[in-house]
C-alpha cells in the first residue's frame, strides 16, 4: 500500500544520503525520539536567539523539531495501544532499554520516559530492564517534573516508587509473561537476546515494538512474534482497514 512505499522510499533515501562522507550515516536512522542534556536545550537556545533577532520564522522552524519528536513518542505509544487491541490496561509490557542511548546510563530527557509514561496512562503494567540504569533513577524520572535533572538540589532519593512499574535485573525475567516487548535503547546486547526462548515465556499473541529498528525483524515474525518497526511496512495484523 502507500505507506508501506513511503516507508520504503524513506529508508532509501536515508541509505543514499548517509553514502555522503560530508554527512554519514550516524544520525539518518529511524528511532523513537531523541534524548540527552544537551540536544533539545541546544535547540531551544537557538529558538530564543532567533526569536530575540526577529527571525520568527526560523525559530518556528527550529521550535517544530521539538514537536516533532515529541510526536514521534506519542505516535510510537499509540502504535503499541491499537497494535494491542486498543488498550495496554493490566497487560504487561517488558521495556528493554532506559538510557537516551546505548554505552551509558543517562536517562536526562531519554524519550522512554514519555512512552513510558504513555503507556502507563493507559493502565499498562511494565517490567523495565536497563543493563546501567538503576531502579532508582527509573522511578525518579518516572515521577519527576520535566528538567528536574537540570536543578542540582532535587535529590533522586526522593523518587516515588511506581506500584506500576517494576526494575529488574535480566531481560528475560522482564520478558516473562509479557504482552509485549518495547525496544527503547540501542543496546547491543539486545540483538543477541533468545528471541525463540523469550517468545515461548509470553502471552499470546506476543507482541514486539522495536523503537530502535536493531533486530531480526524477518527472522522474529517466523519465530511467531508480531513486529512493529519503525520506517517499515507493518505486519497485516497491524494495519487499519
Amino acid at each position: 500500500n502507500t505507506s508501506d512505499k513511503a516507508c520504503d522510499v524513506s529508508m532509501q533515501v536515508s541509505k543514499s544520503i548517509g553514502m555522503d562522507s560530508r554527512i554519514g550515516n550516524k544520525f539518518l536512522n529511524a528511532s523513537v525520539g531523541f534524548g540527552g542534556s544537551c540536544f533539545q536545550k541546544d535547540i531551544l537556545n537557538l529558538v530564543y536567539i532567533c526569536e530575540q533577532q526577529g527571525l520568527q520564522k526560523v525559530a518556528d522552524y527550529w521550535r517544530m523539531v521539538i514537536e516533532i519528536n515529541d510526536y514521534q513518542k506519542s505516535r510510537f505509544v499509540e502504535r503499541v495501544i491499537n497494535g494491542m487491541f486498543n488498550t495496554v490496561s493490566n497487560k504487561k509490557i517488558a521495556v528493554l532499554g532506559f538510557a537516551f542511548k546505548k554505552d551509558t546510563g543517562d536517562t536526562r530527557e531519554t524519550p522512554a520516559i514519555d512512552v513510558c509514561r504513555g503507556l502507563l496512562a493507559d493502565g499498562a503494567k511494565l517490567y523495565v530492564y536497563d543493563p546501567k540504569v538503576d531502579a532508582q533513577h527509573v522511578h525518579y524520572e518516572l515521577s519527576a517534573a520535566k528538567f528536574s535533572w537540570d536543578h542540582p538540589k532535587t535529590p533522586y532519593a526522593s523518587a516515588s516508587r511506581l506500584a506500576a512499574v517494576q526494575v529488574v535485573l535480566d531481560p528475560y525475567e522482564a520478558c516473562s509473561g509479557a504482552h509485549a516487548i518495547c525496544v527503547l535503547t540501542e543496546w547491543d546486547e539486545f540483538k543477541k537476546l533468545d528471541y525463540q526462548r523469550l517468545y515461548e515465556s509470553m502471552l499470546k499473541p506476543a507482541f514486539i515494538f522495536d523503537g530502535r529498528n536493531i533486530l531480526d525483524h524477518a527472522a522474529l515474525r517466523e519465530q511467531g512474534f508480531v513486529v512493529y518497526a519503525l520506517g517499515k511496512p507493518l505486519d497485516p495484523f497491524l494495519k487499519k482497514e
